[in-house]
């Protein structure tokens, strides 16, 4: 499968309009600041772009961030921008066409920025170890459309959680199913370079996740993937594909559920480009100077993480109150019901 990868991102495809779906098409609505960074992407960058969603959470300035399958190196050039001089991005990719022209490029973006503080390596995403990069070393670690092509997702997962910083997030876009996929469509090169055959279904992804330590994965946002190619649809029947964005913190001793220890949180507006609301995930936006109330788990990734100095925290851990109102769950034993008798024991 990594022959068949390197061959269809390598030979195949030329440019996004070769794809027979929109998977690797990020088709949500681009927001104004994005549109003027990526003004200053060289143009074959950007047309060999094959991502499926925007992997740049907020408040980069000055992080170490490491891009898993960067291709041409649009996203890492985005991201460059971003973390500003005293930062410094990565990107690693086994594809040597793609590669060539992230690299051809570097002295361009250096001149355009101001500034050279990017690099490519070209290595495996299951072995990044074999790139002798440093334990706990980054800040951030993104990733768009790729980590449905790994062979060997358990290893994605797990080099991830140990090159991240504690406090740091792997923020990531990538394409899941909502079922397990046959053998046979999991194999077919064309479903899987479109990035369809690698697709995870979604509830074996985040049990992956927290196997690995991540263990209260954040949906950040979805959208349906169109497949119009008759061909493949007639392969894949009633299998449906979605686009998700998901964060996951590396942050020791988080709960498998969210649970009330009656905290809340103020958000206090200062994050750059977030005057109105910090958005967490898909069920948190956070109104600046509002009382919002949060789980054990949100206060953490809010609290033990870059975003901490932005916040003001009320409570702590020393009373708990059951399970989290509103986020899934719940006793799982009848409720009494004052007008029925009490059944007898046995």
């Amino acid at each position: 499968m990594r022959e068949s990868v390197q061959n269809y991102y390598g030979k195949i495809l030329q440019n996004s309009g070769d794809l027979k779906t929109n998977a690797c098409c990020d088709a949500s609505s681009m927001p104004d600041w994005l549109k003027l960074l990526l003004s200053k992407v060289h143009p074959e960058v950007s047309a060999r772009y094959y991502g499926c969603g925007l992997v740049a959470p907020a408040l980069l300035e000055g992080c170490r961030i490491l891009d898993l399958g960067s291709g041409s190196g649009r996203d890492c050039y985005v991201l460059a921008q971003l973390v500003g001089p005293q930062g410094f991005v990565v990107g690693v990719d086994m594809t040597a066409e793609q590669l060539a022209v992230a690299n051809n490029h570097l002295t361009y973006h250096a001149e355009r920025f101001g500034f050279a503080n990017v690099a490519f390596r070209q290595g495996y995403i299951e072995d990044l170890s074999a790139l002798e990069l440093a334990d706990a070393s980054f800040d951030v670690i993104v990733s768009n459309c790729v980590i449905n092509l790994s062979p060997d997702k358990d290893s994605v997962l797990r080099e991830a959680y140990r090159l991240l910083k504690p406090g740091g997030e792997l923020y990531f876009s990538d394409v899941y199913a909502d079922r397990r996929l046959a053998d046979a469509l999991r194999q077919d090169e064309v479903l899987y370079g479109e990035c369809l055959g690698g697709a995870l279904y979604w509830n074996d992804f985040e049990n992956l996740a927290r196997r690995h330590g991540f263990s209260d994965p954040r949906l950040v946002e979805d959208r349906p993937i169109s497949v119009d190619d008759p061909h493949l649809v007639d392969k894949l029947g009633d299998a449906r594909f979605f686009s998700a964005t998901y964060r996951l913190f590396k942050l020791e001793g988080m709960e498998p559920a969210c649970e009330d220890y009656g905290q809340a949180v103020i958000y206090q507006g200062s994050i750059p480009g977030a005057a109105h609301a910090f958005i967490l995930d898909k069920h948190h936006r956070i109104e600046t100077g509002r009382v919002f109330p949060v789980c054990g788990n949100t206060w953490r990734m809010l609290k033990d993480t870059r975003f901490a100095t932005h916040f003001q925290f009320i409570g702590d851990f020393s009373r708990h109150f059951g399970l989290f109102e509103g986020c899934g769950g719940g006793l799982p034993f009848d409720q009494p019901d004052a007008a029925a008798p009490a059944a007898s024991c046995c």
